[in-house]
């Protein structure tokens, strides 16, 4: 964040002449930041007159940024007191909550000083950043405008009012204001980037009144006279446009931006559908079309990949067989490692599943038998046949078929063992058949072969945080991290790698250490909200640059940050384990019991603190006597993490309102992410939330009618409000009944509604054990319950690794004595898996790993893909 500007001179009633011209020096000494002599200053003001109000704001001010925040902040509000009809001591206190982050503050208070001086332009700029920030834009024009009138003359007050006006919805009024501007422009030097952005921002505010003539003839004018810099950005507005208008010279433009990048794949979308092909619901009508556009631009283009590929999207049949034994066997020859990738997503057709299949074995073959010392023909490299091997092994690991991804992984290693990619693929397919620990020294393997690749050490790093080796995972990630760092773990949240922070957190989560997970999870939260701080610095900078379309976007992506995955799934993982703490305290006990340090700890944590605080007190005396005082700035500095346990964390009173608050920060941004719903409801009936918990599962239930955890929460909502002591009253009650009337009727008991699911999802394992959960629920015997729950070993059912880890859990749940026979009946059915192998199989494997052997942790609680 910039420094604050310096408060405006006040119009000082009370100050004699020359203590008001003291005054002045001391706002002057704040904006050279001279805080030694502006702290004399005001001293010798506050001599003679100690009620002075604005004079005891400025030197808490300038005690903030000394460093002694809690005296300068007392001394603020001490002068706000003496003074409140003071703008200076309402700018000062803004000041001082702005850099707190207390933003909402900071702009009432910045409104309150506008009331006594409404014209100070210092006041007024910073009152818009934060309104543009908080976005309250009705204000922030308000702000803009009268920023504008002060100083006509600036070019990006013009340019302010312009975007205040777009934000707030407003495209008419930003339009004009453009307008009016460039109008007044006068010799305005040739390639000048600023205006050339300041154009392009004119071109897409018209683009989006949908005035495209209007557009058009702008963006003509000043491509013509090299008023626009920008070629690229030329081209696609003027593509975009002809489109729009229906103009026969769209496809020349969009032509000439695909010659200009062949491999842009927005530039062929954006050709196809200018002919009314929309790539993403192809009809038989227009599918000949599409595929002859993209085999003319193959032929035209030889050596872009974009069309042959889009070509493949479009094709079936035999058209397809032919165009992707083609593109398969170009790839395979180049030795594309990625190619699997590319194509992954045209699995999702089972008929080009099979072609693909069916090509990449024929060119097996092919290429196997070129290979035989009695073969005439060496048309290809032998670095052939191993890439066809490699895509094949992907590929039956991708379809869940784990022998055969690992025969071929192996005859792949024995042509070519020296290829990390190979060991890479193999600890993936062993990830994927459930032995984690094999997965990890298979890509421990990947490494040793290419120690100085940051990414293979990445990976093996995560596959060992997967198999619950933390330790061990945070040894390979330390070699890449700074030496000076209190570990490798801090260094890694330090470069906001939220990546690393899911895998840690769900690995100490599934080695039964919530409040380790929890430090991670929230240390996620940490970097999104510094993202969203980050923005601030934008408000001022991208308007003085008039870097304006790509701030337009900095904002828009910003209001949605907090739907990327990873925030959303550290905040569903933080409130499923803040439930289990409220459903269960004694895992906070146990945690604080186990984590309370000993008498020797105490006393070696006390003295390394005293050394380190000695050894700080030392630098910054020797700071200041080399540089004198050092500005600490407005922002409060980060506090020292005093529970880098989580010890304390886990013992809050609060765990629900705690997970509601994350919850809040995600639910409006994907409320069709069912695994949000479920954990907004598990919270909200825990609170006694009925309304929201019953409208978070029709959220649910319309994205995912029949999903088995579903099925799990409506029984229990009927339950919790039918024995509710009273009914919910008006105008909650009739609501809350109309809609859990909607998703199940009360004509319908639970026993019979819990039979019907089970018999429509029979071959299911995740909806057997749902309906066992719901029997356990309607107080089914135990024996009934489990009985329901070894019909998911029958043939016909689809059983998981992952289901049956939580049938696992479920039974030990119920304390059921037939735990162990329903663990040896996975092991024997899931061969390539140890995650059901007993604690002592466990403990070896995990040695041989790299790891300790010691806390070996129920394997119930093992992921094994994600």
């Amino acid at each position: 964040m910039p420094p604050a500007a310096a408060p405006s001179t006040p119009q000082n009633r009370v100050l004699p002449p020359k203590d008001r011209k003291a005054f002045t020096e001391l706002l002057a000494q704040y904006e050279a930041r001279q805080l030694t002599k502006g702290r004399k200053t005001a001293d010798q003001i506050l001599k003679k007159f100690p009620d002075h109000g604005e004079t005891l704001c400025m030197k808490g001010l300038i005690l903030v940024h000394l460093g002694s925040r809690e005296e300068g902040v007392e001394l603020v509000k001490k002068g706000m007191k003496k003074d409140l009809q003071s703008h200076i001591c309402w700018h000062v206190f803004a000041l001082i909550q702005k850099g707190e982050r207390n933003y909402e503050e900071a702009l009432k208070s910045y409104t309150q000083a506008l009331r006594f001086d409404k014209d100070n332009a210092n006041i007024l700029r910073d009152a818009a950043l934060l309104q543009t920030h908080l976005r309250y834009f009705d204000g922030l024009v308000e702000s803009r405008l009268a920023i504008l009138k002060q100083r006509p003359h600036v070019r990006h007050n013009w340019v302010a009012l312009a975007v205040a006006h777009h934000l707030n919805g407003d495209l008419v009024e930003a339009k004009k204001v453009l307008e009016g501007y460039e109008r007044s422009l006068k010799n305005v030097p040739d390639y000048d980037v600023e205006y050339s952005e300041l154009l392009l921002y004119h071109i897409r505010i018209l683009e989006e009144l949908g005035e495209a003539t209007e557009a058009l003839a702008l963006l003509d004018v000043n491509a013509k006279s090299r008023a626009i810099v920008d070629r690229t950005a030329i081209m696609e507005y003027r593509a975009r446009l002809l489109s729009s208008l229906k103009s026969a010279d769209a496809m020349n433009a969009w032509r000439a931006l695909i010659e200009h990048n062949p491999d842009c794949y927005s530039y062929y979308r954006g050709f196809l559908s200018n002919q009314e092909i929309d790539l993403d619901s192809i009809t038989e009508e227009n599918r000949p079309q599409a595929l002859e556009i993209l085999r003319s631009f193959s032929a035209q283009l030889p050596k872009a990949n974009a069309p042959r590929r889009l070509a493949l999207v479009v094709a079936t049949g035999d058209e397809f067989m032919a165009l992707v034994k083609q593109y398969l066997s170009a790839a395979l020859v180049k030795g594309i490692p990625s190619l699997f990738s590319d194509l992954k997503s045209l699995y999702r057709d089972p008929q080009k599943q099979k072609i693909i299949e069916e090509t990449a074995e024929e060119l097996r073959e092919r290429y196997a038998a070129e290979r035989r010392p009695d073969s005439s023909k060496k048309s290809e490299e032998p670095t052939t046949y191993l890439w066809t091997l490699y895509y094949l092994a992907q590929h039956h690991s991708y379809l869940s078929r784990h022998s055969q991804a690992l025969s071929t992984l192996e005859a792949a290693i024995k042509h070519t063992p020296t290829l990390p990619e190979l060991y890479m693929c193999k600890a993936r397919a062993l990830k994927r058949a459930g032995d984690l620990y094999g997965a990890a020294k298979a890509m421990n393997e990947a490494r040793a072969l290419d120690g100085q690749d940051r990414f293979v050490n990445t990976k093996c790093g995560k596959y060992r945080l997967r198999a619950g080796l933390v330790d061990e995972a945070n040894e390979v990630f330390g070699m890449f991290t700074k030496k000076d760092a209190p570990s490798p773990g801090a260094d890694l949240e330090d470069m906001q790698s939220w990546q690393y922070l899911i895998e840690e957190g769900d690995a100490q989560q599934r080695n039964g250490k919530p409040n380790l997970a929890l430090k991670k999870y929230y240390a996620v939260e940490r970097i999104f909200d510094q993202y969203e701080e980050d923005q601030y610095d934008f408000h001022g900078y991208s308007l003085r640059k008039s870097t304006l379309n790509v701030y337009i976007d900095l904002l828009k992506w910003e209001d949605q940050a907090r739907s990327h995955p990873a925030f959303v799934h550290a905040a569903v993982a933080a409130a499923r384990i803040w439930v289990a703490l409220y459903d269960d305290p004694s895992i906070a006990t146990k945690i604080q019991s186990e984590g309370s340090p000993s008498d020797t700890d105490k006393k070696a944590k006390k003295k390394a603190k005293k050394a380190a605080h000695k050894d700080k007190d030392q630098e910054d005396s020797n700071k200041k006597g080399a540089t004198g005082p050092e500005d600490k700035g407005l922002e409060v500095p980060t506090p020292k993490d005093d529970d880098p346990e989580g010890i304390k964390l886990v013992a809050v009173t609060d765990p629900l309102e705690r997970a509601a608050k994350l919850l809040q920060r995600v639910a409006g941004l994907v409320p069709h992410d069912v695994n949000v719903c479920f954990a907004v409801y598990d919270v909200a009936i825990r609170r006694k939330k009925y309304l929201q918990a019953v409208q978070a599962l029709t959220r649910a239930r319309s994205v995912d009618p029949e999903h088995p955890g579903l099925h799990i929460r409506i029984v229990d909502l009927r339950k919790a409000v039918s024995s509710l002591p009273e009914p919910v009253p008006s105008p909650s009650g009739p609501v809350l009944a109309e809609a859990l009337s909607a998703i199940l009727s009360e004509e319908v008991s639970l026993e019979t509604y819990n039979s019907q699911y089970l018999q429509q999802h029979s071959t299911s394992a995740a909806a057997i054990l749902a309906s066992a959960r719901v029997s356990r629920k309607l107080e089914s015997p135990r024996d009934e319950v489990e009985s329901l729950l070894f019909t998911a070993l029958g043939a016909e059912v689809e059983l998981s690794i992952e289901t049956a880890l939580e049938i696992i859990s479920f039974l030990r749940e119920i304390q059921s004595p037939r735990v162990d026979e329903f663990r040896a009946a996975c092991d024997a059915r899931f061969e390539l898996s140890t995650v059901f192998k007993t604690r002592d199989q466990l403990a070896i494997l995990r040695k041989e790993c790299g790891g300790s052997g010691d806390e070996i942790e129920e394997s119930d609680k093992v992921e094994v893909v994600g």
